[in-house]
């Protein structure tokens, strides 16, 4: 129970660090490709209102022509590497200009410009160009604008950045591996603690509980039968069972329960302890369906098994609606066993169903206390499944119907059993 806690604490602290770190990275690198995006498209805009090039220079040093042409930087046009490509309508290259850039010859501008028409793009990257298309009178003109310098910037910011969260990340997750020790400590001697008054309470409460019901039974003898005697010994039993149960879930739930646990034929555990509540169905007109199927082997602890299916079995018989039915399910799928009892029922259900397997979970008070539950059983299959590395779940199928699944992993079967053995 401590190391899920603190696994949970450790995966809940990671993932939500992961989650500011993925949100924080990529509102940073995305307005930064945002920019370099916004500013290539500035400058390819310019180029296509002057027909691939930049303003001619007026007499003051400022570009002549439209009136936001006054605002671009002297350096611009000496600093850009551009190139465009003329073709008419029907795709013929018609002018090429690759007089700004010496990284492009003529042949690979047309294969670019050429490529970006037959693909009908208007604008968009084609490598690390960043490209228009604009319509003129007599065809279209592509321009090209070299923006390897701002691409390798943001990659280089962008793989360090990706370290450095990286590390940051391990960082955390190394100091957090350290520290969540410390913060469960205080959970983990609680729970010690718990744990170890349930135990030593129920072995203490055991002798007088036994001194009791045995006084009761001599003062009955001496007596003779009376409703005060009788009352006394069906309490005693309650409280015995009660420690009894507490102790058995303490022990199942500690870290490493010494269970002996060996190989053997599920199947006929499951038929024989679900036979064993017909009589008691039957006396209740209540009706019992098992579809069991055979040669099932598992490996685990036969006793605490057996007990779960009891456990299971009266759950579904104690809750079920008068002349109600009651069905167990046993198969294996591959690698798993499944274990289903289902029964029609008139309690009331908690609207999270994990819910029936908490300790003392009572749903009915009025029910409870006709049927002597306590609300442990439920609790103590979770514990055994668990410790048999299975999961236990309930689910409802309309108001009146449950389901509770057992899923176990499975022993060998007979098939692989021989072929082990050859």
């Amino acid at each position: 129970m401590i190391r899920k806690l603190r696994a949970k604490l450790i995966a809940i602290s990671m993932l939500s660090l992961l989650a500011v770190l993925v949100v924080v990275m990529g509102a940073v690198n995305g307005i930064n490709y945002h920019e370099i995006i916004a500013e290539a498209d500035g400058i390819l805009s310019i180029l296509r209102e002057h027909g691939g090039t930049f303003p001619q220079r007026t007499g003051d040093n400022k570009p002549g022509g439209k009136p936001r042409d006054r605002f671009i930087p002297p350096e611009l046009p000496y600093e850009s590497r551009y190139f465009s490509v003329f073709l008419a309508p029907d795709g013929t290259v018609m002018e090429v200009d690759t007089g700004k850039i010496a990284a492009v010859d003529q042949e690979t501008a047309v294969q670019l410009a050429s490529r970006i028409w037959e693909e009908g793009n208007s604008k968009g990257f084609v490598g690390d160009y960043r490209y228009v298309r604009s319509q003129e009178e007599e065809g279209d003109r592509i321009i090209f604008l070299d923006c390897r310098k701002s691409l390798s910037t943001f990659r280089t910011f962008l793989w360090a950045s990706c370290a450095i969260s990286l590390l940051g990340f391990l960082a955390v997750l190394g100091m957090i591996l350290g520290f969540s020790r410390r913060i469960v400590q205080p959970v983990l001697e609680s729970y010690e603690k718990q744990k170890r008054f349930i135990t030593d309470a129920g072995h203490e409460i055991k002798t007088p509980v036994t001194i009791i019901d045995a006084d009761a039974e001599v003062l009955a003898m001496d007596l003779g039968e009376n409703e005060w005697l009788r009352d006394i010994q069906v309490q005693t039993k309650r409280l015995a069972a009660l420690t009894r149960d507490l102790v058995f879930l303490s022990r199942m739930e500690e870290d490493r329960p010494q269970l002996e646990k060996i190989a053997f034929p599920f199947s006929d555990l499951v038929s024989e302890t679900a036979q064993s509540f017909q009589g008691l169905a039957k006396a209740q007109d209540k009706t019992v369906q098992l579809s069991i199927q055979p040669m099932i082997t598992l490996v685990g602890e036969e006793k605490s098994l057996r007990q779960l299916v009891s456990i299971l079995m009266d759950n579904a018989l104690k809750y079920s609606k008068e002349e109600g039915w009651i069905r167990l399910s046993l198969e294996r799928q591959r690698k798993t066993v499944f274990l289903t009892v289902e029964n029609s029922t008139d309690a009331p259900l908690p609207q999270r169903l994990e819910d029936l397997f908490e300790r003392f979970y009572r749903g009915d008070s009025s029910r409870n206390s006709q049927t002597g539950g306590y609300g442990l059983g439920l609790s103590i299959a979770k514990a055994i499944v668990e410790t048999h590395g299975g999961r236990i779940g309930a689910s409802r199928d309309g108001a009146d119907h449950l389901r509770i699944q057992v899923q176990l992993p499975a022993g060998p079967s007979e098939r692989e059993e021989r072929q082990q053995e050859e």
